[in-house]
């Protein structure tokens, strides 16, 4: 069961005076090794066991907002697909003729000068 709870802070600064509104969340039932995990998650990070969970749910709930980076490929895509790009005729591996072989040993072999 969560209770979603609004509490109003006073803030005051050398500026103005203003209320601010802030929203609470109560969570039951924790299991008794994720409340142990948390707190020893909260005390490396020197922070209180409140502290921890806001900064786990602020960082769960921005990845989620953050849209996917497109990939090389799928920018290649976008950029040359079917729409933008051409066919091309690409033959089957292995059947194609193959090369002569060069005799290194024949008389007619010509190396290249390696000055």
């Amino acid at each position: 069961m969560r209770h979603l709870h609004e509490s109003w802070l006073f803030s005051s600064s050398s500026q103005d005076l203003r209320f601010l509104k802030v929203a609470s969340l109560l969570i039951r039932n924790v299991d008794d090794a994720l409340h142990a995990r948390l707190k020893a998650r909260a005390a490396t990070h020197r922070r209180s066991l409140e502290e921890e969970a806001r900064e786990l749910l602020r960082t769960a709930v921005a990845r989620e907002e953050i849209p996917a980076r497109e990939t090389l490929a799928d920018l290649a895509r976008r950029l040359f697909g079917q729409v933008n790009g051409t066919d091309v005729n690409i033959p089957a591996r292995g059947g194609s003729a193959r090369r002569a072989s060069i005799d290194f040993s024949s008389s007619s072999y010509n190396p290249p000068d390696q000055s």
